[in-house]
């Protein structure tokens, strides 16, 4: 059985640090697309960052976080520098199906519970 385990969530002041991690069991994901989405208060679940061979960020957080996977741990991080209060909200991990690198929601069948990330200002 597939499981994705993710540690890290917190509450953190405006231009803080967090770092997120993500862990696999149950296969292997090396040949894999990870990916962060995240969900605030009353939105759409959206896309953060995904990574394959190389890292793809959405716009709102790019410069501010990193992504990267190791593979032999079967996990993914996501460490999230210069944190905004707009950065506030649930945060999921999420392996997609194999191929291509992809960032919409219905490519990855493989979903975390939620962490929750609060900044505040």
């Amino acid at each position: 059985q597939v499981q994705l385990r993710v540690s890290g969530g917190g509450l953190m002041q405006a231009g803080g640090s967090l770092k997120l991690s993500c862990a696999a069991s149950g296969r292997t994901f090396s040949d894999h697309t990870l990916a962060w989405f995240r969900q605030a208060p009353g939105k759409e679940r959206e896309f953060v960052a995904a990574i394959n061979w190389a890292p793809a960020y959405a716009d709102s957080v790019k410069g501010r976080f990193t992504i990267s996977r190791d593979n032999a741990e079967n996990t993914v991080y996501l460490e999230m520098n210069s944190l905004k209060p707009e950065d506030t909200a649930v945060y999921f991990c999420a392996a997609s199906i194999a191929g291509p690198m992809r960032t919409t929601m219905s490519s990855y069948p493989y979903w975390s519970a939620g962490t929750q990330v609060t900044v505040s200002s």
